[in-house]
């Protein structure tokens, strides 16, 4: 059996590491573009205290510019890391799509992803987030508790897949 992905950092699937940079592309490429020039003409209309298209368009461009910072941060300390790449399929690990069940036998699917991508409604799941914690390195059958805050939840791992 081979020896698991390291996973050091901030880890992001492939899929993750595009959204942030079409993000990234829009802003820097399209509406920053368009602020820019509504700014500009705004500016050339005279008095700027009372120009609602100058003072809104300067207050856009400072969001724009903020969020691509962010952006820019998050994709520097990104580490792709390409779940079919994992070798040992039979545990939890990044990446993994883990069907878990609780006491009262309901069930639930979630996928761990980078922290980055993490989204509950889609049950994509942090990789630092307390479940995916819990269930790093475990196997079918295995039981898993997870301190929430209303208190401690046992699940047990029904299957493990990687897409």
């Amino acid at each position: 059996m081979s020896e698991p992905i390291k996973v050091k950092g901030n880890p992001i699937t492939p899929a993750g590491y595009a959204t942030l940079r079409a993000r990234y592309d829009v802003l820097l490429g399209t509406e920053r573009p368009k602020v820019v020039d509504i700014v500009s003409w705004a500016a050339g209309n005279g008095d700027r205290s009372e120009n609602g298209d100058y003072i809104y368009g300067r207050k856009r461009l400072r969001e724009i510019d903020r969020e691509l910072s962010h952006l820019s941060r998050r994709m520097k300390a990104a580490r792709v890391v390409n779940p079919a790449d994992q070798p040992d399929t039979t545990r939890v690990f990044f990446g993994a799509t883990v069907t878990i069940a609780d006491e009262d036998n309901v069930h639930r699917t979630v996928t761990i992803v980078g922290d980055d991508e993490a989204d509950a409604g889609k049950s994509l799941i942090g990789w630092g987030s307390p479940l995916a914690r819990a269930l790093r390195g475990s196997s079918v059958g295995d039981l898993r508790s997870v301190h929430l805050p209303a208190g401690d939840k046992e699940w047990e791992v029904m299957s493990i897949a990687y897409g």
